[in-house]
């Protein structure tokens, strides 16, 4: 039986990630223990569960959930995305990071405010953002499902319920209009975009990631059991058409928010986004790079202040941070 070296700790996430260490599956089946049966000795002699299996996913993300971030009552519905919680973390503390800019202090409590761009079922972004920093979030999807399991979330959890509002986009041709109220004002925006332009890029990206965890024979026959709808995982031109879109629509409320910004899964798509970006005259574009595991990931940032009008918002906002 092969040994696989044990690695104690996840350098490539954020330093304030809180899953660099290897899950402790004792402690994680103590929060969650419906996650018991999922948990095994793998071949390299080490216990895990089976990615390729949806239930096994859904119950370690009930643990995570419950064990580090307080979050009692979780679920989705059948067919949706059940995301890979420490990835989703390090999204959301590069966003401290932007926000803190060169003061190094972070941003913390219900003063910074933020818009989540297809939130999902799992409301998972507000739930990190707000537990993690205090922060209050919009989260808007086009998926009337999606919202009402986003809103089952935070009803069900006292600590959200102040704290994230959930908001449904009723016209698929907009991602602002229809959300962003008058009185808005957001530090940030955020988005895990449906990166691939059709169902079999989609299938086929799924078989890419099953065998990128050992699982070949799986990766044979795969149904996208990782989870998602069709809006959470592709549309037509994929990520390089949905975030040039978004581009030029966050034109309209570029007085409206500090930072706009996306996650961008491939390194091609960004010349194309820095050409939008150049035309809608966006006054600074930062591009974070992030890496989880095996995979390259960023997120492109944007903003029509300047700095002088970013220091105004921040005076303005007057949010907690240390």
């Amino acid at each position: 039986m092969n040994q696989k070296p044990v690695v104690l700790e996840k350098q490539n996430l954020h330093p304030r990630n809180l899953h660099r260490s290897r899950y402790d599956f004792k402690a994680l089946i103590g929060s969650n223990p419906q996650l018991g049966p999922f948990v095994a000795v793998n071949q390299y002699r080490n216990e895990s569960i089976d990615f390729a299996n949806p239930a096994a996913v859904k119950a370690l993300n009930k643990a995570i959930l419950k064990h580090f971030y307080k979050i009692n009552d979780w679920d989705i519905p059948a067919g949706y995305l059940c995301p890979p919680i420490p990835g989703r973390a390090d999204y959301i503390h590069y966003l401290a990071d932007l926000l803190a800019g060169d003061t190094a202090k972070l941003p913390k409590g219900a003063n910074i405010v933020g818009l989540d761009i297809g939130v999902g079922a799992n409301c998972v972004y507000p739930i990190i953002g707000h537990q993690s920093y205090g922060w209050r979030f919009v989260g808007s999807d086009i998926d009337k499902k999606a919202i009402a399991s986003a809103q089952r979330i935070v009803d069900l959890n006292t600590t959200l319920k102040p704290f994230i509002e959930c908001r449904l986009q009723q016209d698929t041709s907009h991602i602002f209009k229809g959300i962003v109220e008058s009185s808005d004002r957001f530090d940030f925006t955020m988005c895990n975009p449906p990166f691939h332009a059709s169902l079999a890029e989609a299938t086929a990206g799924t078989k890419r990631k099953l065998t990128n965890l050992g699982l070949n024979k799986k990766a044979q026959k795969v149904d996208l059991n990782f989870g998602g709808q069709q809006s959470e995982l592709w549309c037509v031109g994929g990520e390089k058409t949905f975030i040039s879109k978004m581009i030029e629509q966050s034109v309209e409320m570029g007085g409206q928010c500090l930072w706009f910004t996306s996650l961008v899964s491939k390194s091609a798509t960004l010349p194309v986004l820095y050409q939008v970006l150049k035309r809608v005259k966006a006054v600074e574009v930062k591009t974070i790079e992030m890496s989880q595991g095996q995979k390259q990931s960023r997120f492109i940032a944007w903003t029509f202040l300047s700095a002088e009008q970013q220091q105004a918002w921040k005076r303005a906002v007057g949010p907690s941070r240390k």
